[in-house]
């Protein structure tokens, strides 16, 4: 067993989780509820958005029992199931790795929202004009970053293969 390896999957998955809680208290505290600040001009805003539902708010029109198998108990369990095939998967490389720990952190991030306050906050929304995002938060940062880390492992390895063969 790699205690090296096992301790830097946890490292990463709970420094995800605390830069997104720690964003999301200090936006609950200090910044008013459906409220618009700049932050770098039009492009970066600051807002304090309850979400309700998951990705833009889909789902949040769920009956409550519908909404808490798919957006509580379904991604928590998906989520301890990539956090157990980091540990079994030993042969994972480096950059695999870290974009699972993004996603999973950030995922436990926004799974403990829903359970404790019963939605998630969102306060980070970008307008450059040509590209908008709906309202976001680390949490789903982390996920994306994670996303784009693995699928860029995987296009790596895609061409590493195709080398060799």
């Amino acid at each position: 067993m790699n205690i090296s390896r096992n301790a830097s999957i946890i490292l990463l998955v709970i420094a995800n989780i605390t830069a997104d809680q720690i964003s999301k208290f200090w936006v609950r505290a200090t910044v008013e509820k459906n409220s618009s600040t700049p932050i770098i001009g039009e492009y970066l805003t600051l807002r304090n958005i309850e979400n309700d539902g998951a990705f833009l708010g889909m789902g949040g029109d769920l009956n409550p029992t519908l909404k808490l198998f798919v957006l509580l108990l379904i991604p928590a369990a998906v989520l301890l199931f990539v956090l157990y095939y980091m540990f079994k998967e030993k042969q994972m490389d480096k950059l695999s790795l870290i974009g699972f720990s993004c996603v999973v952190g950030g995922g436990i991030a926004n799974v403990f929202d829903r359970f404790v306050y019963g939605s998630v906050t969102d306060f980070l929304f970008i307008d450059l004009g040509f590209v908008r995002t709906g309202i976001f938060n680390i949490a789903d940062l982390s996920v994306t970053t994670g996303m784009i880390l693995i699928l860029w492992s995987s296009l790596k390895q895609r061409k590493k293969d195709k080398v060799h063969s």
